[in-house]
């Protein structure tokens, strides 16, 4: 059989190769339809909501306002709100042809220099986060870059560090940044938007945990580059320790690039928390405020901002990846990475039993216990025998909440992890269709998408895990779409072919070995940051309610208390901390048995 011929059989595998109107330009129409469907959405968020728009809008220009109804009256005809959606948004479409944004319903006020500025501040700030997002990344990965170049990797890191990194909630680390680096030690200002020494607390509020995410997935990847031939040959060569390092980047780098574009959008227009608790003037905070106060044209302008950003970093993202796995893959002749076959160390079950162990005494204790018991005598009581763990604010034992949360929080993290899951490996396997899709969905902060879901299904749970599964889908698309192009770009997939492997064969013998273990790391490593998001969509009501004992909604209800009474975060940060390690563990054990079988 020729080369010719078996190029050919393989071509319909090679998405990377079509040069076509498809390969080229179904990305682009695609983001291009997906935009102008989440503006429409958004342009009907004050019909579908079930509130009066009126009365939101006067309570926000001014809450001591009498809402009489000919006040209200007034405020519709002045916004157009009977002329009906289609007229509003036709409205600001043909203003912004014109370079003008429209006025914001509750101030008055033009749009377009509130959203530059806005914009500049998260652009900043994006930079700053995106440098320590970097930095952290690289220092995670440091130690296995230098035992593989110098040839001297003998075993696979299971990554327990990093994922207690990046299950580090963001808004906490916040909190506790702004505390002790900023009113404590006063080295930098604890709040405010005032030039350079301020963005250096949230950069790292926000850069830290998306490092230790980033640099773990890296550090699972490179072990399989330093495996290659061309990494022995290269040793045996004389090649310095530095261009084997640069080498190996090169071959797993863009494995794990596609996860930066949802990490940039999240630090633009997804960090409302952090901006909130130091103050920001972002662009989160502003298309937040906008959505709640159903102000329409800065929330359509904000979120045409978040559009664009994703649009141009997922442009750059795809141009980054082709340009660093070079004609290789155009021509189907990549290398492929080896699987994972390196001793993860014996210490790895004892760790995983032992978390599971303690994290089942602690919630099963838990459960014992009254969760919803108040004690306003007992209230932010410090750890005891009566009460391990302490009691929050209102004098409820820490411990109760703890363990009653479990179930709920865990269960719905879980269920919503495997739909989103899911959901992004068939996105990603119909890359062509979906690129643009992905990016726009990038660029949706998941509190925006919690306003539009509950719009329709009203605050809980429920509402809540479909939010975050609307957005949650989209980092596991970009991976099985970038990790689909390089795999069926490889030099074995062109051999198979040659030999007569039929499509049966080179789907369950290559493409699915190659696709789930990366990506099932990835979801277990994300896994904290759901509880998170799910929390963050809680405590501003659109989530689950008071008095439910969720554990992101713990550390929600006890972040202010965190300086006065530390131990009323402490009992829920250690738990995510422990899931995510029992989940790297397990995700580790588990890829040996697979070797094993």
């Amino acid at each position: 059989m020729s080369v010719t011929r078996a190029g050919s059989r393989l071509r319909p595998l090679a998405p990377g190769r079509s040069r076509g109107f498809g390969g080229r330009w179904a990305g682009l129409f695609g983001a291009l339809f997906a935009g102008a469907g989440l503006l429409t959405v958004i342009a009907l968020l004050p019909w579908i909501s079930g509130t009066d728009v009126a009365l939101t809008v006067l309570r926000a220009r001014s809450g001591e306002q009498d809402p009489s109804p000919e006040a209200l009256a007034a405020v519709r005809e002045q916004l157009g709100l009977d002329a009906g959606p289609a007229a509003a948004l036709g409205h600001w479409l043909g203003a912004l042809v014109r370079g003008d944004a429209g006025t914001s319903w509750v101030s008055g006020e033009p749009v377009t220099p509130a959203l530059g500025a806005a914009l500049g501040v998260s652009l900043t700030l994006t930079s700053a986060a995106l440098v320590v997002t970097l930095a952290v990344a690289a220092m995670v990965c440091a130690r296995t870059l230098w035992l593989g170049a110098h040839r001297r990797l003998t075993r696979d890191r299971a990554g327990i560090g990093a994922a207690v990194v990046a299950a580090l909630p963001k808004f906490l680390l916040a909190a506790v940044l702004s505390t002790v680096l900023g009113v404590h030690l006063g080295w930098f200002p604890p709040y405010g938007w005032e030039g350079p020494p301020s963005m250096v607390l949230p950069a790292l509020a926000l850069g830290v945990p998306s490092g230790a995410m980033i640099g773990g997935l890296l550090d699972q990847a490179l072990p399989a580059a330093f495996r290659e031939p061309w990494a022995r040959a290269a040793t045996a060569n004389g090649m310095p320790p530095g261009w084997i390092m640069r080498a190996a980047l090169r071959r797993a780098v863009p494995g794990v690039l596609p996860q930066l574009l949802p990490t940039v959008v999240s630090l633009a227009g997804g960090a409302v928390a952090v901006e909130k608790i130091y103050a920001i003037p972002g662009l989160g905070m502003l298309t937040l405020d906008a959505a709640i106060a159903q102000d329409l044209p800065v929330l359509q302008s904000g979120s045409l901002a978040l559009i664009l950003l994703g649009a141009g970093a997922g442009l750059l993202v795809r141009s980054a990846r082709r340009a660093m796995l070079g004609p290789a893959l155009r021509e189907g002749a990549l290398p492929s990475l080896p699987p994972p076959g390196l001793d993860t160390g014996r210490a790895l079950r004892p760790v995983a039993v032992g978390c599971a162990l303690l994290l089942a005494t602690v919630v099963g204790l838990g459960l014992l216990r009254d969760p919803l018991q108040v004690d306003t005598a007992g209230r932010l009581l410090a750890p005891s025998y009566e009460h391990p763990l302490g009691t929050d604010a209102l004098g409820r034992d820490l411990l109760a909440r703890l363990g009653h949360g479990a179930l709920r929080t865990t269960a719905l993290a879980f269920a919503v992890t495997a739909v989103s899951l899911v959901l992004g490996v068939l996105a990603g396997l119909a890359r062509q269709v979906t690129a643009g899709l992905t990016d726009i969905v990038s660029t949706l902060p998941v509190i925006l998408a919690g306003l539009l879901v509950t719009a329709v299904t009203g605050p809980s749970a429920l509402g809540a895990g479909l939010a975050v599964c609307l957005v949650g889908w989209s980092p596991y698309a970009a991976q099985t779409a970038a990790l689909l192009e390089q795999e069926r770009a490889a030099t074995h997939m062109a051999a198979s072919v040659a030999l007569g492997a039929s499509r049966r064969h080179l789907i369950r013998r290559h493409l699915l070995p190659a696709l789930v273990p990366p990506l099932l790391r990835n979801a277990l490593l994300r896994l904290p940051t759901v509880v998170l998001v799910l929390a963050s969509l809680g405590f501003l009501g659109l989530g689950e309610q008071p008095p439910a004992p969720e554990w992101g909604r713990l550390l929600s209800e006890n972040q202010s208390y965190a300086e006065l009474a530390p131990w009323t975060v402490l009992g829920p940060a250690a738990a995510l901390s422990l899931l995510a390690v029992l989940a790297v563990a397990a995700t580790a054990l588990l890829s040996r048995v697979g070797r094993r079988a």
